[in-house]
């Protein structure tokens, strides 16, 4: 079976500086690929390339015959205007069926039954008519994901999803990520810096720095040079063990 997305000698130059330069790697079906990195290393500019937000300079990106780019499922690291977006959380949720048919007006009876799915397995259907800017950070964070989830049922791309949320309501999120994952078999793509949660749950590592990168599987990034050269700056060491334990 070929990948579900495969990234090939990805380049991005900004005039003379480079900010992605000849990366690969590639993501399974049901695969869950943690990026980590310093800030300025590429990853918010790999996932606006993801996106098709940002241009290429070289390289390629290429799917697996039947998923599209545009049905990523993207859970965005929330701003200060996103939070205070004046909508009820089932208009939300809904507009993640946009994707299929941008150009119809309405939402079609497949889409709302989508979304009352979605809202029904995120456990939101009782805040349905609440206004999103009046929830907590941890209801917006599962109204937002519901909102992916009826964009996509095989790839979530998540950007710092638990920034701003207590540390109780950050395991949550992530258990119920690893529950999307491991029993719905929706590849994840996560993008964050609580890499204690990011790599536990994690089936392959791709690492970012300005000078250098690295693909690999979880087993295999637990037994790398590179993993304990970065231990000190990313990792803390009581998780290194624990990865490398249970790995």
């Amino acid at each position: 079976m070929k990948p579900l997305l495969k990234c090939e000698e990805l380049t991005v130059q900004f005039g003379s500086n480079t900010v992605l330069d000849r990366l690969s790697f590639q993501v399974e079906h049901g695969d869950y690929l943690s990026v980590i990195g310093k800030n300025g290393s590429g990853k918010s500019t790999l996932i606006r390339c993801l996106l098709r937000l940002c241009p290429l300079t070289g390289g390629s990106i290429t799917c697996a015959e039947d998923f599209r780019r545009s049905e990523i499922g993207y859970l965005p690291q929330q701003s200060i205007i996103q939070r205070d977006f004046p909508a009820t959380v089932e208009e939300v949720v809904r507009s993640g069926c946009l994707a299929h048919h941008r150009l119809l007006p309405f939402y079609t009876k497949e889409d709302k039954a989508e979304a009352e799915m979605n809202m029904h397995r995120l456990d939101i259907c009782d805040l349905r008519h609440r206004s999103y800017r009046t929830l907590s950070g941890g209801q917006q964070q599962r109204v937002l994901l519901a909102r992916a989830l009826c964009a996509t049922q095989k790839l979530l791309l998540l950007d710092e999803p638990v920034t701003g949320l207590d540390p109780e309501v950050s395991v949550g999120f992530y258990d119920l990520i690893r529950e999307l994952n491991q029993q719905d078999g929706i590849a994840v793509i996560m993008v964050s810096h609580d890499l204690e949660r990011g790599l536990r749950d994690a089936k392959h590592v791709l690492y970012l720095d300005e000078k250098d990168q690295y693909f690999a599987s979880i087993a295999e990034f637990r037994e790398s040079g590179i993993a304990k050269r970065i231990a000190q700056d990313l990792l803390p060491h009581k998780h290194l063990r624990e990865v490398k334990r249970h790995g």
